[in-house]
């Protein structure tokens, strides 16, 4: 017999609904908190969003955040941002920092000449400075990105809604969605806490959390259907647990093997790429967790109409539309 590795026993029974209202509650109040975060400290906007110019410069010497801010306060530049970027995979004597700079008045961007006095006074702080990357983006452009990517978030998720719906029943559909606002409610909060940069590739990551999230939501729902046509008598939280239990293993399973690739992308990827792995590991997590506790939950408060339902055929039944 071959050898088949499982991260939960082939038959577990655990009671998923034995601290329904602690696990609604404790969503509720991390939703809340993580929008009081979003609204009272902000995102830490990218060039993408909030319009500018950002010099990356690398050195053979450390970093003097000081130094390189009054080599260019005669500059008259405004609200300038000097961060050092560590990384693990850098070289001991490897030392870059992220110089940002906010978009002039009156300008698209940062002009050509101002880059060059910046790149300019900084050699003269440090001689054996480099300047591998500059982006930048005008406020025009960065307005119109802010608006895509909320369309592109409520896009998806309202496509999600109307699949959900068709595929299962509404009640199922505003589950699911409500699972999909938690998860990219607290991920955003958590960016907000940590101020962590948020960029276009910070957007990819939460239209990829939707995906999973909604995929591992999807593969209850589909159990939960099979399980009420197979124990028509048997309770609603009864049949979700039985529900929930049966796929447990595949999803310790899917997420773990998940996490395993992110989290070695998370250490050995670079500063790069780090903010958009973190995103999508933390929203892994949180999709995982809501996709157990959150949205069937709700399906139990709303509740199912357990009648039978007409021949499949007929104008009404859209709940057994194949995917």
């Amino acid at each position: 017999m071959a050898f088949r590795l499982r991260l939960a026993p082939e038959h577990t029974n655990i009671n998923f609904f034995a601290y329904q209202r602690v696990t609604l509650a404790l969503s509720a109040v991390m939703m809340v908190v993580s929008l009081v975060l979003w609204a009272v400290m902000g995102l830490n906007f990218g060039i993408d969003f909030q319009g500018g110019t950002t010099i990356r410069t690398e050195s053979r010497s450390a970093v003097d955040v000081g130094a390189y801010r009054q080599a260019m306060s005669g500059l008259e530049l405004g609200d300038i941002s000097i961060t050092e970027v560590f990384d693990p995979t850098f070289d001991a004597d490897q030392f870059v920092a992220q110089v940002r700079i906010a978009a002039q008045d009156g300008s698209e961007a940062v002009t050509p000449e101002t880059i060059l006095a910046v790149e300019a006074a900084l050699q003269k702080v440090d001689p054996s400075i480099t300047f591998p990357s500059v982006e930048s983006v005008g406020p025009k452009v960065s307005g119109e990105l802010i608006l895509s990517a909320i369309l592109a978030v409520l896009g998806a998720s309202g496509a999600i809604l109307i699949y959900i719906w068709l595929r299962f029943e509404w009640q199922y559909a505003v589950g699911a969605v409500a699972a999909l606002v938690h998860d990219i409610i607290i991920t955003i909060g958590v960016f907000a806490l940590f101020q962590i940069k948020f960029d276009l590739a910070i957007v990819a990551a939460l239209l990829t959390i939707l995906g999973y999230s909604i995929n591992d939501t999807v593969v209850i729902f589909d159990r939960l259907r099979e399980n009420l046509i197979k124990f028509k008598t048997m309770p609603l939280r009864e049949v979700m647990n039985l529900s929930a239990n049966e796929t447990l293993s595949r999803t310790l399973m899917t997420t773990g093997t998940t996490l395993i690739a992110l989290i070695a992308m998370l250490i050995f990827g670079g500063d790069v790429i780090r903010g958009f792995v973190f995103a999508i590991t933390f929203g892994i997590v949180i999709g995982t967790y809501s996709s157990v506790y959150v949205a069937k939950n709700l399906v139990l408060l709303i509740g199912l109409d357990r009648t039978d339902k007409p021949k499949k055929g007929t104008p009404d039944e859209y709940a057994n539309i194949d995917a």
